[in-house]
């Protein structure tokens, strides 16, 4: 009695409060890639000049342009995300007992949002923003947009370890199809940054019409530094497919319960991401890829990843052993106290 008394003080779950925050950070970092986007479509990312982190060589900025408003916007949301994620780390680490997992995601997070800043600073200071068709932008932008993804993954991953009631302390978790499930996370990945770079072309080559769009990915005939750019926007969908092979694997893991949870809600909630996304894709080249809809498009790849990152989650760190749920421990704890009330 007094060992499982003891398990549960020690291994108290984290407060709601401290989860709450946790999912409310990556939800605000969510929308800080949103406003990015909207930086890129706009053409705004030079709206402070080759300044950073000051503004045009300013803090307050005295009579902006509207792009100047949109990048200032951005970097100032950036920085509040930077405090919110040093937050979650001291918090995660004051609440939570030693070899908690979430303490190593709240940790890696901490480290990818300062990359982050770092790569955002050298896209400004390199000229790699606005109109510029330098061949060292479409490498930067996706080393850009990886780190993002492994940024929300981070974020993810630290609720969702956070919200755990067993299975997050490092000896008490076993692996399952570890490498299986790293090569599909990396094919997402590859998803996500083909995306980039399709997005990238449709901002530095619009099309007029349809005909226009299909005609630069397809002919042979375009030359120069845009040509690969345009045509890899069809490895995106391509990319996208093979993908999928994945995600159906990943399902059908679900579908087995092998661990201590149902993620029937989760895999409906993937599917119907992943469906959303498909039309989403059609809808965006058929309309040229309006900024409007190239930001819905984003919104749901980064809530299909976050879907994603936690089903995977809860495919692969399963407990290593049983243990008591809150619920249980107080019974066998009312339990226990009732057996040696009768034999007294």
């Amino acid at each position: 009695m007094k060992t499982i008394a003891a398990t549960y003080l020690t291994q108290r779950a984290p407060s709601a409060a401290l989860r709450r925050f946790a999912w409310a950070v990556l939800v605000y970092f969510i929308a800080t890639i949103l406003w990015g986007a909207v930086v890129r479509a706009t053409g705004s990312g030079a709206g402070c000049g080759d300044h950073w982190p000051l503004c045009n060589g300013t803090v307050l900025q005295h009579s902006p342009s509207v792009e100047t408003i949109i990048e200032f916007t951005h970097r100032v949301t950036a920085a509040i995300d930077l405090i919110c994620v040093a937050l979650l780390l001291v918090w995660s680490w004051r609440s939570t007992v030693p070899g908690h997992l979430a303490r190593w995601a709240a940790g890696a997070a901490v480290f990818l949002t300062l990359t982050e800043g770092l790569l955002g600073a050298l896209l400004v200071k390199l000229g790699l923003t606005a109109g510029s068709h330098s061949p060292l932008r479409a490498p930067m932008e996706a080393l850009h947009l990886s780190n993002t993804l492994l940024l929300v993954a981070a974020l993810a991953m630290a609720a969702h370890l956070l919200s755990r009631t067993q299975g997050y302390l490092w000896r008490d978790i076993r692996m399952s199809a570890p490498v299986g499930t790293t090569i599909g996370m990396i094919a997402v990945m590859i998803v996500g940054v083909t995306g980039s770079l399709a997005a990238l072309g449709d901002t530095l080559f619009p099309a007029s019409s349809l005909n226009e769009s299909l005609h630069q990915d397809f002919s042979s005939h375009i030359v120069g530094e845009s040509s690969w750019l345009l045509r890899w926007r069809w490895t995106h969908p391509t990319i996208a497919v093979l993908a999928s092979i994945f995600l159906i694997w990943l399902l059908i893991r679900a579908a087995r319960r092998n661990g201590p949870w149902d993620n029937r809600k989760l895999s409906a909630l993937v599917i119907a991401l992943l469906a959303a996304q498909y039309v989403l894709g059609v809808a965006d080249v058929w309309l040229l890829a309006p900024v409007w809809m190239q930001v819905i498009h984003l919104l749901g790849a980064d809530a299909l990843w976050t879907a994603l990152v936690v089903l995977t989650a809860r495919l692969t760190l399963l407990p290593a052993r049983p243990q008591f749920a809150v619920h249980d421990v107080r019974q066998e704890l009312r339990n226990s106290a009732a057996t040696v009330s009768t034999r007294h």
